[in-house]
């Protein structure tokens, strides 16, 4: 496999971006080798700038359900392109697009649209905090929702490939206002809602946790949380940016049956453009500006080229059986590498949830962050190299999703269990 030009271009970016990436997982350093540099999508498969071609599970970590370069969202960011790129100004397009969230989310009566899930996040922690007069925060260890300063505690995604669960820069006052709390352990939550009682603004939760591997709730643990919040009149919060879509296309809300007070979503609802969202009851949502005190603002804000990428992806994902398509395929990926692993005498742990699964490099069960942490990284970065020079691009982290598109069809799924096969058994 060539990647003469990759190493050239890995060269140059060390000279000129930090470490040689814009964000830190892109840089390999927990799998080993250098990055490559990718130059064209289409579909299910990446070309890099050598001409390598692989099949894609990342998917630009989820948000390209519908594959890459799909000619109908092409078309619609082609067509607002033509008529500008951005205006400061409200457009049609992000009434569109908050109606086809509120359809598929009602818990969202009210949508506000930002440009990332870390700006969701840190806006929909605001907007609690502000709503309810309070200061703390419940984080669930292990759960990742973006780099906001007081949640950077024991997050999930790059940190935990990293091993730095703290972040420098993050004082302790921004630190103390955070509690944490494992992951489907009810008993715990109850705890430190008892020992901070009336003090507690909200608690805010990955509800399929995917930035520690993808994790599933136990029976009862998010109905737990919900009736836990209400009774301390406390919100919920669901931060939905990566299952919103994935996991079913109601989201996690809508699969486990839990009505969240705020909903944060981000990845999907952009297409593979900057877009994501926040949005509850209109009573909570009336109190930020300019009709309440909390505020919060973005120039690139429901961007026209984003919010057409976005409307035009959820109208095709509601087309008849195309998601119950990718699920399958999703089952039909993670039944077959475990199998796989099975058939050479490697111990793994699969997880799935709807279109988005993860393989953890040992015998489970897995619950929550501590147990994720206990996976055998060395030998999963053994089997992204095995699978990377065979193709196939998994992510480059124990501690993540793999994704699936409606791109994804039987020739692909084969070739890609074939070349795990081989893996497996080198091992």
């Amino acid at each position: 496999m060539n990647n003469t030009q990759s190493a050239q271009l890995w060269k140059e970016a060390n000279g000129i971006l930090v470490g040689g990436v814009n964000s830190p997982v892109r840089a390999f350093n927990s799998v080993g080798g250098d990055p490559f540099f990718v130059a064209s999508g289409a579909g299910p498969f990446i070309t890099d700038v050598d001409g390598n071609r692989y099949i894609d599970y990342v998917l630009s970590w989820g948000p390209l359900i519908l594959g890459h370069a799909h000619p109908e969202v092409t078309e619609a960011v082609s067509k607002a392109l033509a008529k500008g790129a951005s205006f400061g100004i409200p457009t049609e397009a992000e009434i569109r697009l908050a109606e086809e969230i509120v359809k598929l989310m009602p818990a969202m009566q009210q949508v506000r649209l930002v440009n990332s899930g870390t700006e969701a996040t840190m806006s929909a922690l605001r907007l609690a905090r502000g709503y309810t007069g309070r200061d703390l925060v419940v984080k669930v260890a292990g759960c990742y929702h973006g780099h906001v300063d007081s949640l950077l505690v024991e997050a999930g995604s790059g940190l935990t490939t990293l091993g730095v669960p703290n972040s420098p820069g993050i004082t302790e006052a921004q630190a103390a206002s955070t509690l944490l709390i494992p992951y489907n352990d009810l008993e715990a939550a109850r705890a430190v809602f008892k020992a901070h009682e009336h003090k507690i603004a909200a608690l805010i939760i990955e509800p399929v946790p995917g930035n520690m591997g993808v994790i599933l709730p136990e029976d009862g643990y998010l109905q737990g949380l919900r009736e836990l919040t209400r009774d301390n009149g406390c919100l919920l919060i669901f931060d939905e940016v990566m299952s919103g879509f994935r996991v079913a296309l109601g989201g996690a809300q809508a699969k486990y049956d839990v009505t969240p007070d705020l909903s944060c979503l981000g990845k999907v609802i952009g297409g593979g453009l900057p877009c994501a969202a926040y949005g509850g009851p209109e009573e909570i949502m009336q109190y930020l500006a300019p009709v309440g005190p909390v505020y919060q603002a973005g120039t690139l804000s429901g961007n026209p080229l984003a919010t057409a990428a976005g409307l035009a992806t959820l109208k095709i994902l509601q087309r008849d059986g195309l998601f119950e398509q990718v699920e399958a395929k999703s089952t039909q990926l993670s039944e077959g590498l475990a199998e796989a692993a099975k058939e050479a005498g490697v111990p793994v742990h699969g997880a799935q949830a709807g279109t988005m699964s993860c393989l953890f490099f040992q015998e489970g069960p897995v619950r929550n962050y501590a147990d994720a942490t206990q996976s055998d990284t060395e030998r999963y970065a053994a089997f992204f190299r095995g699978m990377l020079e065979r193709g196939v691009y998994f992510a480059p982290s124990q501690f993540e999703a793999a994704f699936l598109s409606c791109t994804h069809d039987d020739s692909v799924l084969d070739a890609t269990l074939s070349a795990a096969r081989e893996v497996f058994k080198s091992l």
